[in-house]
């Protein structure tokens, strides 16, 4: 019996990349006769002409189905999580639907997931179209959090890749709201390994990174993967609390020595407004904390889903719950 692979393409105004993707796709899998293939779409509210483009492919072919989501729900990762509750594949490939992680790589995947490899994912060597600036703030960013997170992240790894049925069903089974997927499927193990690849530059469209996008991603995936914040504020406090029993005995033995109180107002001034930064700085790192719990109590849904195309009703009723 021929095995299923899901193909889960997240897109968002990429109405000059969805009809592309199809077709490198389709050429892919017209090499992979061992293989059966469906191909989701997951739209997270797209307001240009993308449903349009989704119509015509669902009536020209039973293989796309199509998931439109009920919002904008911000990052990929909620519609990435969607396509894998929806994918019904043995393994199933990640994918962004802007084309710059090649499908092409599928066969070298496929290969190491014959060979027992439940996790073969892409390792950027390069990134087309970005600057030296960009690259060397993605291997910065990358370079922190391996030395931050108490679980050990591939370097230059995004969510490209090829995981297989088990994988998915454990990532499903993550009850988390601030989902991150590149960092979660590292945490399920499993045997894992990556592929090298230049990620190209994009074709069409226009990208949503920025640089303001870029360090609040990066600062919400330490806080998720990472107790070290914390523990730096720990030892700044001692260090904190060091230097000030140091500059009281200071004062102590000049006020003994010298009959007189030290000089230095302005010193002391500057003092106590670095220490105010200080505490205010730690206050806010335990407040983004705070924050992540905040978001995980509630409990809300991680996504919602307003319509499907090609999906079986059954599927449908079956996936009641996303939280």
């Amino acid at each position: 019996m021929k095995k299923r692979i899901s193909v889960v393409v997240t897109c968002y105004n990429e109405e000059e990349n969805i009809k592309e993707m199809y077709d490198r796709i389709r050429r892919v899998f017209f090499t992979l006769r061992s293989y059966t293939y469906e191909i989701l779409y997951v739209d997270n509210a797209s307001t240009d002409g993308s449903l349009r483009v989704y119509k015509e492919l669902v009536k020209r072919d039973q293989q796309v189905k199509v998931i439109l989501m009920s919002r904008n729900f911000g990052s990929p990762q909620p519609s990435f999580l969607a396509g894998i509750e929806y994918a019904t594949g043995d393994a199933i490939l990640l994918l962004h639907g802007d084309i710059q992680d090649p499908p092409e790589l599928l066969p070298k995947m496929l290969a190491y997931y014959e060979q027992g490899y439940d996790v073969v994912y892409g390792v950027r060597e390069r990134r087309e179209g970005y600057g030296r600036l960009w690259n060397f703030y993605y291997h910065a960013f990358y370079y922190l959090l391996k030395n931050l997170a108490y679980i050990q992240i591939p370097l230059d790894a995004g969510e490209f890749s090829l995981i297989s049925r088990r994988v998915a069903e454990e990532l499903l089974a993550i009850p988390e709201y601030d989902y991150y997927l590149r960092c979660l499927r590292a945490f399920v193990g499993f045997r894992q390994i990556g592929i090298p690849y230049v990620r190209a530059a994009r074709t069409y469209g226009r990208t949503t990174e920025s640089f303001i996008s870029g360090l609040y991603w990066a600062k919400t995936i330490i806080l998720n993967f990472s107790f070290k914040p914390l523990q730096l504020i720990s030892y700044l406090g001692g260090i904190v609390t060091l230097f000030s029993v140091i500059f009281l005995m200071i004062n102590l033995v000049w006020g003994v020595w010298y009959r007189k109180a030290a000089p230095g107002i302005t010193t002391v001034i500057v003092l106590v407004l670095f220490l105010g930064g200080v505490q205010l700085l730690s206050l806010s790192v335990i407040a983004e904390y705070i924050a992540k719990i905040f978001l995980e109590v509630k409990r809300r849904p991680r996504y919602i889903v307003k319509e499907t195309m090609n999906i079986r009703q059954e599927k449908e009723k079956k996936i009641s719950i996303h939280s």
